[in-house]
Formats: structure tokens, sequence, C-alpha cells
């Protein structure tokens, strides 16, 4: 990999990235825990178009400084009206103005009052009218992209029944039904009726009719389910009611389950989303407040990708797992519900009275349970019953990809995407993103089309389907082109919402993309207060003290909540998602308030959350002004050494925290002090290296050397052995962290495992094994950084 010309170079972006047609293609699969899974009766036989070869080997050092004009010459279409070009362009300061004036707030409010106009459930006949819609827009003689195309996977999704409709009933002593949650939210704008509107559902929950005794069981944690068990508190049979946050949704099933607990209900409580308010005059459409009535819609599926086919693209010819016994889906029946019925259950609960921390905001005492007390609603042995009749499908499921052929760099790729699906309308989550990159496309497209810009590397636009069901498209296409992406992606940046709220930049990424995010931001106005910049005004809000750079905006790290995870967990992609979010000092609503509900509208986005959709185009600059800059600098704009930082501070928080306990067990921490030490040496000599190279007047090669070692840094923190009880999951920095220790999580958690065990123990066994991994991949990745000569 160190080589001059990466293994698996090519000299042009394929012709197709995946498979096209439509035949007629029919998949069945029994289920016994799922009876009524079914398949899509139009499912597509898909076939894969030959990728195009151009260009041939190229020998003698004269050819290999001309490398670049060659490689362009042939990526660019036959007639393109075209810059000549240069294997010394890089960003064009006038372009980036350009793009950065042409960018409209208009223009991406009518994008989203087109893409919300209608519900658009993956697979839905909206969703696959929106494909088409992002076809043609790709496609248009005057602003489209070089090409573009709609392979589809075969993946396995879940729905309500039609028929038997998911209920949330209280039964008598002698079975009448005492009380009906409601089954849709109530239909305040004329928006949240029709037969596409879906009704709330936990997705991938299993079918079935439990029946008990009512719990309160907080946020459905481990720790507050053993809180319950503590008290003595029998949860065997029980349906336990559970607010949403604290822990992910299907994990509240799974952590019920292990208590016996017989089914679950979500609810999001007014003191989490609402900042307390909860009455209907006080929230939508009054307000940017979550209605009553109002339910998070939601995947409860374990894992990310197509449940069916880990580590495989679901195409028609690969393996798939028996559905029965496919692991990641929620053990026992699952529904969530609105606050206002959460309200009627919870406030007749008997029992002792929940913790301080345990209490809402609906206006009564929480007690744990369980049962109705005697002088409530309902008689005392009143009981809750859970009826779920989800079923599972294989449905077609496609995403949309739109190219620009790099003019230098064709084989080095930079990917900007966003989902398309969503739950109801998905005005803010994720056709924000949506209409962003259509508007950024269209410009982009413009030039292209005019003949006064072609980027030096290839972009990438994409809009990945069942993205709500767990990360579906993008984690299919990262399985599919595991190599190819692996060998080429420069970065990938996601803008899934692009506008939560309307106060400052949020950014989150991996260290390298730190520098070119800033440097987007700080010459990008503010949409308020006017006078600031975009990077003044989140410093305002959001900043750390960096040992290297003073106050600098908090850059977040990357978690699993969108489909950013397969590039940065899975591939090991420089990656970044970028937003504009609330002020958190006026609100401590954990995500905006209509989130995943059918009150995420165009007019909910138009009033409260963006009038004028100044963020928007805020956004839009920024993540447009990070796209080129990727593209089109000469020198790839990622900074290694802001890595030392997070190296350092794990480091810190490991010696502060754990070096103690390891030295009781043998285990030194000086061998990843020496691997950190080494890093922050190697990072230091490049910086040193790339200032050299722009001073002067560097050789191509050299530059493509250079722009390697920058590129596949990020790679060398992959071990897909690290943590095997994790799917995808090989990135040793950003993996998961269970344990308490902000430090290196494969340590972090190792450690927390062993705390209770003894000397010579499996699991302190395991602490050394984690160590080693770190050592060993910080090492690598201080390698990759020296000179290309050092082997």
């Amino acid at each position: 990999m160190l080589l001059a010309l990466p293994a698996g170079c090519s000299p042009t972006l394929p012709a197709s990235w995946g498979p096209k047609g439509r035949a007629t293609h029919r998949v069945m699969v029994n289920s016994t825990r799922h009876p009524s899974i079914r398949s899509d009766p139009s499912l597509p036989r898909l076939h894969r178009m030959q990728w195009v070869k151009v260009l041939g080997g190229v020998v003698g050092a004269a050819a290999l400084v001309g490398l670049g004009i060659i490689l362009g010459h042939f990526a660019i279409p036959k007639g393109a009206n075209v810059p000549t070009p240069s294997v010394s362009q890089d960003l064009d300061l006038e372009i980036l103005e350009t793009v950065m004036q042409q960018l409209d707030a208009n223009r991406i409010r009518e994008n989203l009052r087109e893409l919300s106009r209608e519900p658009h459930l993956a697979s839905s006949p909206r969703d696959e009218a929106l494909v088409q819609f992002l076809l043609q827009r790709w496609q248009d003689p005057e602003s489209g992209l070089d090409s573009a195309e709609a392979p589809a996977y075969e993946v396995l999704l879940s729905f309500p029944s039609q028929e038997q409709p998911n209920l949330v009933t209280v039964v008598g002593p002698t079975g009448g039904v005492l009380f009906s949650c409601r089954q849709s939210e109530e239909n305040l704008t004329g928006e949240q009726a029709g037969p596409d509107v879906i009704p709330p559902y936990a997705a991938y929950a299993p079918p079935g009719t439990p029946q008990g005794l009512l719990v309160y069981a907080n946020r459905g944690t481990e720790e507050d389910f053993l809180s319950l068990h503590t008290q003595g508190i029998t949860l065997e049979g029980t349906i336990a009611l559970t607010r949403y946050g604290g822990a992910g949704r299907g994990a509240k099933a799974v952590n019920a389950a292990k208590y016996g607990v017989a089914g679950v209900l979500v609810y999001t409580d007014p003191a989490d989303i609402n900042d307390g308010q909860s009455f209907a005059n006080e929230t939508f459409p009054n307000s940017w407040g979550l209605p009553p009535s109002g339910v998070e819609r939601g995947s409860y599926f374990e894992y990310f990708g197509d449940p069916l086919t880990p580590y495989l693209p679901a195409n028609p010819s690969s393996f798939r797992l028996d559905p029965n016994a496919a692991p990641g889906f929620p053990p026992i029946p699952t529904q969530p519900i609105g606050f206002d019925d959460a309200k009627i259950l919870l406030c007749n609960l008997q029992g002792t009275l929940a913790p301080d921390a345990w209490q809402g905001a609906l206006g009564c005492d929480y007690k744990l349970g369980p049962g109705f007390r005697s002088d409530g609603d309902f008689p005392a042995d009143s009981q809750v019953n859970v009826s779920v009749h989800n079923r599972l499908e294989l449905r077609n499921s496609s995403n949309v990809l739109g190219i620009i052929r790099g003019a230098v760099e064709p084989d080095r790729y930079v990917l900007y995407g966003n989902h398309r699906d969503s739950w109801v309308h998905g005005a803010v989550d994720p056709s924000s993103g949506t209409a962003v990159i259509l508007e950024l496309s269209r410009v982009l497209g413009t030039l292209l089309k005019k003949g006064t810009w072609r980027p030096r590397r290839s972009i990438v636009f994409a809009s990945w389907g069942a993205e709500e069901f767990g990360l579906i498209g993008s984690t299919e296409f990262t399985e599919e082109f595991f190599s190819k992406l692996q060998e080429r992606t420069v970065a990938y940046i996601n803008v899934d919402i692009s506008v939560f709220a309307n106060a400052t930049l949020r950014a989150q990424g991996t260290p390298p993309v730190q520098s070119v995010i800033f440097a987007a931001a700080k010459q990008i106005p503010a949409p308020n207060p006017v006078g600031l910049s975009i990077y003044d005004n989140w410093i305002r809000y959001s900043n750390r003290s960096s040992t290297a750079y003073g106050l600098v905006p908090s850059l977040g790290s990357l978690g699993a909540g969108s489909d950013y995870a397969p590039f940065i967990h899975f591939l090991g992609i420089s990656s970044m998602d970028i937003a504009y979010t609330y002020d958190r000092s006026k609100t401590s609503a954990r995500i905006y308030p209509t989130y995943h509900t059918a009150f995420d509208t165009f007019g909910y986005v138009d009033k409260f959350v963006d009038p004028g959709f100044s963020s928007h185009q805020a956004v839009a600059r920024t993540a447009g002004s990070v796209l080129l800059r990727l593209s089109d600098s000469l020198f790839l704009p990622l900074n290694v050494s802001d890595y030392g930082e997070t190296l350092r501070s794990f480091l810190q928080a490991a010696q502060q925290n754990l070096e103690g306990l390891l030295e009781q067990h043998g285990i030194s921490l000086g061998p990843l002090v020496t691997a950190v030490e080494k890093f922050e040496g190697a990072a230091a000599a490049l910086d040193q290296h790339i200032s050299a190279l722009q001073k002067g007047s560097p050789d191509p090669l050299q530059v493509r050397m250079l722009n390697d070692q920058l590129m596949l840094l990020e790679r060398t923190f992959l071990n897909p052995r690290a943590f095997p009880e994790e799917r995808y999951y090989s990135h040793v920095l950003w993996a998961p962290r269970t344990g308490s220790v902000a430090t290196f999580p494969g340590l972090a958690n190792a450690c927390s495992r062993a705390m209770d065990t003894g000397l010579g123990s499996a699991a302190w066994a395991e602490v050394q094994r984690q160590l080693s991994i770190l050592v060993v991949a910080l090492e690598g990745a201080a390698a990759t950084l020296r000179p290309v000569a050092d082997l």
C-alpha cells in the first residue's frame, strides 16, 4: 500500500456502482417467529454491468510524471466541455466563492416542500417516486451530473399489520377493555391521517399479545431493571413502561427480557423533549413542542445493515440467515405510545414512589408498580395488554448515486450522502438534508455543464435507502464495494438532518477532518448574529481548550446514529456529520420534538425550525465548502496531527483512572505511552514534509504518495478481530464504549468487565489483549505516516 500507485488503482470511476434493471423476481421466506413474513411481489432480479477499464499500464518515469493528465483525459466523457486538466490543479477560490453565492435558500425551501409533500417510508411507492425524482435532477441536461443510477437491494423490513393494527389496552378483572391507547396520532394539520401515514410501531419487534401488571422502569437501562429487582419488585410476566433516552430502543426490550418482562411500552416524556410542557395549547401547532399524541417511531433492531445478510450485500444471490435464528431482533413484543396515554397509565400506578431522577413532567408522582392503585381510574387488579402484529417483508430498496468524475484523480472519491426514507413526511429527518444535497448538486452540476469547473477528484452524491430501519442502504453499499471504497475513498460527508434548529453549527467527525471544517466555517457568514462567521458563532455555543490551537469549537465524535457509521466503523474512512442545531442553554430537548412523528412536516420547519431557511443555506455552504476543499485541493486538507490530541487525552485518562489497577495485575501502560509518542513524532514529521512540499514545486507523484498517507491513516486503526461481540465495529478508537473511563474503548470496556474478577482471570487476559491491539494499531499508524521509502 506504500507504493507509488496503490494496488487496485484504476484510471476511471466505474461506469456502474451496482446492479441495474428490474425483472420480476419473487423471494419467499418462511418464519415461525414472524408468521406473516411476506415478500414484495415485484422484487427485481439484479444484474451487474461490466465495469469499463480505459487505461492500461504506463511505463517509465516520464509517464509517471504525466499520470494525472492521462487519468483525467480518460475520465472525462467524450465531447464534454470542460477545462483542460492540470496535474497541479488546486482549489479555485473564485469557483468556491461562486458556489457559495449561488446556493439559494428559496430553492432549498422548495426542495423541502416537494420532498416532504407525502409520507415516504422505505420501499413505499412515494419512496420509489423520489428515487426517480433524484435521478431526474441528477440527469438534467443543464444542471445534472456526469451520471446517475439507482442500484437496489433486497432487504428485510418490518411493518405493522393493516388487518390487525397494534393496540395497547387496559383489561379489567373480567376481561373487559377499560381503556385503549390511541392507534394513530391526532390529525392536527390534516397531514396526520391517510393510508400512507404508517401508524406508530416498533420496527422489528416480534408479534405477540402479552398481558400483565404494569411496572414503570424509567429509561429501561440495565441499571433501571436491576434497581427494580433489587427493591423486590416482581418483574416476571409484567409489562414495563419505559421512556425514550438512556438506552437504545432495542436495548430496552433486551434488558427487560432478562428479568422476565413480557412486553415493553415506550413513550417520550415531556420533561425530556418539551422542557416540561405537556398541554395541547403549549405544543404543535402552537409551538415546536411535541403534541400529547405524538409517538416516536423507530427501528428496534440491534445492529445496522440488512438483518439477514451481515457482511454481504443484500443481492438475490447472497446467503441469507434464517429469520427465526437471526440475532438482533427485540426478544419480546414492544410498542411506542404517546405521552397523553402514558400519563393515564403511569399516573394510576401503585407502589413505591420512583426516585427523583425517574420523575417526569406528566403532572403526577411517578410510582413503580406493579399494578394500578385501588383509588384510581381502574380496578387494582387490572392488567395491560400489548397486542403487536408486526410482520417482516423482503422489499426492494434503492440507493441513488450521482457521480462527477474527477479531472486529475478520478480514482479518488469524495462521498457526500444522506438517506432519503422517512417514517412519515420527514421534513426535518431526513428531507432537510436531501433538500440541501439537491441544491448543492444543482449548483455544481450547472458549473459542470457550462464547462467552467470539474473537480480534481471524483465526487459521489448518495441518497441512501432504508436508513430508518438500520442504516441499510449505506451499509449494503459498503459491503458490496468494500475493497474499492477502502482503497480509493478520501472522506465521507454526511448531512442527514441538516437543521435541528437555527442557533449554531454542530459538527461531528474524526480528528483529521476538524481542520477542513474549521477552515470552511471561518469563511462563511453566520445567519445570526450578523457580523460573525459560522466559526465565530459556533465557538460561542460549544468549545473546548486545545493544546495546539487554544479555544476552538467542539467537534463531536461519531457513534452510529446515521449513515456515516459503516464508513468509519467498518471501512475506516475519515467521516463527518454536519448540521445546524439549537442553543443547549435554552432547551433540554434530547432532539427536535417532533422527531419520527407525523408532525415532522414542511409547515413545522417553515414556521418553527428555520423560517427563511437561512440555516439550511448555512449548512449547504459549509458542507459545500468542505466538499470542494476535499475534492479540489492539491494537498488533501486532512490534518493527521489532530489525532495526537485525541490519543494523548485517551492516554491521560487511562493513566489517571486505570494505571494503578492495571499495575496490580501486572499490566503496564508503558508500551502504549511509547506508541502514542511514536505517532506524535511521525505526525509532526509529516507536517514538516507537507510544508516543505507546499513551498516548492512538488512532483505529482510525491503529492499522490503524500495524499495517500493522509487518506489511509484512518484505516490503520481498524482491527476486525478487536471486538468479536460487535458487528461492523472494527475501529479501535471509536467503537462503542461501555466502560466509565473516557479512554480507548476496548481498554475501557475490558477493564470494566474485569474489575470484579481475580488475578489471572480470563477477563484480565482480555485487558492485556486489548492493550496489545491498541499498541499495534498506533505503531501501524505511525509507520503509515513515515516516509514511504522507510519500510
